[in-house]
């Protein structure tokens, strides 16, 4: 940082581990690919004739379209910008093909990864041409205008596996050029850096280094703790201050705060799981999930709200009246305190501000969403890629620093391979996690080939699975436990997004993301299942690929006008849950969840609430996430009596996505936020007496084995309804209190903080 001024942001970089050795495609098959990439983000041109390498449109169009980038284009772009900005292709961008072989090599499934290559090499053949295309030339030989022809028409193809693959390809190539592009930002003014961020000091931690060995290195401590996160995080405070010894492993690496934020190409491969995406079996949801060190909590949106009275007593009817005790009330309230959550600085910015004053002019009661910010202004929308201010509380400023002052030992690098068990007298009991580490290289990094591993075993008298609801029960699959419940019932808050533009420049991703908040759909089935009206994240790279892609120029001309942009969620509380469980192959994380038609019901309700909600406050355009839906246009005709949302025009609009509807393959709904994968139960057996009713007790600890307990989302019995940081560190403070109590009591020791 020499030469930069203190109070603001430079980020070091933080270079990435190596792509997958080898090709994961061969040349032809990239040549193939590649055409597709330039088909959806090409290189346009105004001419007259047909171009194999360029989209050629009319000149009139051509014009057409730089008057309408200038128009939204950023004060600091030069006059050229704009050429620029249509003149980049996909493959003309630094680092897309690259970015793309990482994806493909290292998170896109195996399976996917070969249907991939089937389609690549048909498309460079006769036949295969012929069958999907219609004409016997090869994809890569056709004019681009025919190109993008084919692809369009691949969407409302009979074949599904058509319409999977072009969906498929759009989504891999949108969200790897709006990460690398370079003309995108320029044109948007978008920074590199939050414009109000400034430089954050965080905690200095030391790690637990291992010499090369053949040899597994043993340690012993009291609690080995799998995961640093939201759930982890609160475990180690607590145990560590209560005086045991603590060791928190986490397979991801710490970026201290002058790292970050990264850029989101970075930032998906360092801090987020399976390189910032999965996809469910059927292609309908994809998650995002933090990986990081300080988990969910590293790269969440600082929205701090707690367990809703409703959701708890469903919890309390269901066996476990400690949700409705005070004591789950002073652990809400406890980990709220130490996080300094509260409203009183905060800043809505126009993203929140119009979801807020929308609302309120619809007769809604918006709330403002409580931060985890210290009780400080914290005005940038940068989070979600690491806060380099250092002033979000996450675990990795909060929880984990103070667990380190109290003694607790920290390793990263270290993947939790299984959990070693001992029997005696008849019962099983949880005594070690064995895993293996890799160190950073010499230079400190994760880039470098001169990094070593080690596998290392943990003894301890506890072991506290919180992974994740992702990872902890494919941990405890791995480690032998049979329990048919383990990796059911999984929530993910199923989110469908609305975009609209205004007619003034808005820079959305400036100020907090997620302060403004609408509940009053949140009961739509009268047991408490309905949706929540959000505000997203607005970097470029996490918005825009969820709009659909419909022709070439119209996405180039949508991106370009994202300074003017708003961008909402419709989160649906879901009744019908799915299941994580590991892939055949790998073993690697795969998950099968639809959204049932309840939720898609719910999510549309949201949908349309929020289109209105767009429309009083003045957007131009309104776009659904849907393909297929319409866009609607404002009418610019002056009236001397504004209709609001009974403009007949706008109810036609409505009435028309209410009619299209959500329906599977055409929307893609999104999760950030992942539960139940490890339910608690009140009992061990269901009531049919054959199975078990869920994982752990209400203790947390996991059912027929000693000192095995799971403290993460992945033991909420359902859906939170809210954003689940707080319900998992409530939880886990609970958890984890009664751990030290029972440690406490085996030992002889006298309870001194708990």
């Amino acid at each position: 940082m020499a030469g930069t001024a203190l109070n603001v942001l430079a980020p070091l970089d933080s270079p990435l581990p190596p792509p997958p050795e080898g090709e994961v495609l061969t040349e032809a098959q990239w040549r193939t690919l590649m055409a597709i990439a330039d088909t959806i983000i090409p290189c346009v041109e105004p001419s007259t004739t047909s171009s194999h390498n360029k989209l050629s449109i009319l000149a009139s169009e051509y014009a057409s379209a730089i008057k309408r980038i200038k128009e939204n284009i950023s004060a600091t772009s030069d006059d050229q910008a704009a050429e620029r900005y249509l003149q980049e292709s996909a493959s003309s961008t630094p680092g897309f093909k690259e970015s793309v072989h990482r994806q493909l090599g290292h998170y896109v499934r195996e399976d996917a990864v070969k249907g991939i290559r089937v389609i690549l090499s048909a498309l460079d053949t006769r036949a295969g041409c012929l069958f999907t295309t219609g004409s016997p030339t090869s994809f890569h030989l056709q004019p681009l205008n025919i190109r993008q022809q084919i692809l369009i028409s691949w969407s409302s193809s009979y074949l599904p596996f058509l319409r999977q693959s072009v969906k498929a390809f759009e989504s891999l190539i949108t969200a790897t050029w709006t990460k690398q592009s370079t003309t995108l930002s320029h044109i948007l003014g978008f920074p590199r850096v939050p414009v109000h961020g400034k430089p954050g000091k965080g905690f200095d931690y030391s790690f637990l280094q291992f010499p090369p060995s053949e040899e597994a290195e043993v340690i012993h401590t009291d609690v080995v703790i799998i995961g640093s996160g939201c759930g982890g995080g609160v475990c180690a405070k607590n145990l560590a201050e209560a005086g045991q010894r603590v060791t928190i492993v986490e397979k991801a690496y710490y970026h201290a705060p002058q790292h970050l934020p990264m850029n989101h190409g970075d930032a998906s491969i360092h801090l987020f799981a399976n390189g910032g995406i999965d996809i469910s079996d059927d292609s309908s949801t994809a998650i995002v999930a933090g990986s990081a060190w300080g988990g969910g909590g590293t790269v969440n949106w600082s929205a701090s709200l707690q367990t809703q009275n409703f959701v708890r007593q469903e919890w309390a009817n269901a066996g476990m009246p400690f949700f409705t005790s005070s004591a789950f009330q002073d652990s809400l309230d406890r980990v709220c305190h130490r996080m300094g959550v509260s409203t009183d600085y905060v800043e809505h910015n126009a993203n929140n501000q119009f979801l807020h004053e929308g609302a309120r002019k619809l007769g809604y009661s918006p709330k403002t969403v409580p931060q985890n910010t210290g009780g400080d202004r914290h005005y940038c929308g940068y989070c979600t890629l690491g806060c380099g201010s250092a002033e979000k509380q996450g675990p990795v400023v909060s929880f984990l620093p103070d667990a380190g002052k109290a003694g607790a030992q920290f390793i990263e690098g270290f993947e939790a391979e299984k959990i070693i068990f001992e029997n005696s007298n008849g019962k099983k009991s949880a005594v070690a996690v064995k895993g293996l580490w890799r160190s950073r290289d010499t230079s400190g990094n994760v880039s470098g080939s001169d990094r070593t591993s080690r596998s290392v075993i943990i003894t301890a008298k506890r072991v506290i699975v919180s992974a994740g609801s992702l990872q902890s029960p494919l941990l405890l699959l791995r480690s032998g436990l049979k329990n048919p419940q383990i990796g059911r019932n999984l929530y993910l808050h199923p989110a469908t997004i609305l975009g609209a533009v205004y007619p003034n420049t808005l820079n959305s991703w400036e100020g907090g993301i997620l302060t403004s908040l609408v509940s009053d759909l949140q009961d739509l089935d009268g047991a408490g299942h309905g949706v929540k009206l959000e505000a997203m994240t607005m970097l470029p790279s996490f918005f825009l690929p969820f709009q659909p892609w419909n022709s070439a120029l119209s996405y180039k001309l949508f991106c370009s006008a994202f300074s003017h942009t708003t961008g909402h969620v419709s989160l649906v509380r879901d009744r019908k849950a799915g299941r994580v469980y590991p892939d055949p192959v790998d073993g690697r994380c795969r998950f099968s969840y639809t959204p049932g038609i309840f939720e898609r019901k719910a999510a549309l309700e949201g949908v349309i609430a929020l289109a209105k909600i767009a429309y009083v406050s003045g957007a131009r355009e309104i776009y659904g996430s849907v393909k297929g839906w319409p866009t609607f246009i404002r009418s610019q005709e002056p009236s001397t009596l504004d209709p609001g949302i009974n403009d007949p025009k706008f109810q036609e609009f409505l009435s028309t996505i209410r009619a299209k509807g959500l329906t599977i393959p055409e929307a893609t709904f999104g999760s950030a936020h992942q539960m139940g994968t490890c339910r608690m139960s009140s009992s061990e057996k269901g009531r049919s007496r054959r199975e078990p009713a869920g994982v752990v007790d209400p203790s947390g600890k996991v059912w027929g084995v000693e000192g095995l307990y799971v403290a993460d989302a992945s033991v909420f019995p359902s859906a939170s309804g809210v954003n689940p940081m707080i319900t998992t560190m409530a939880i886990s403070d609970y958890i984890s209190r009664g751990i030290a109590r029972d440690m406490s009591v085996s030992s002889g020791r006298v309870e001194a903080r708990l």
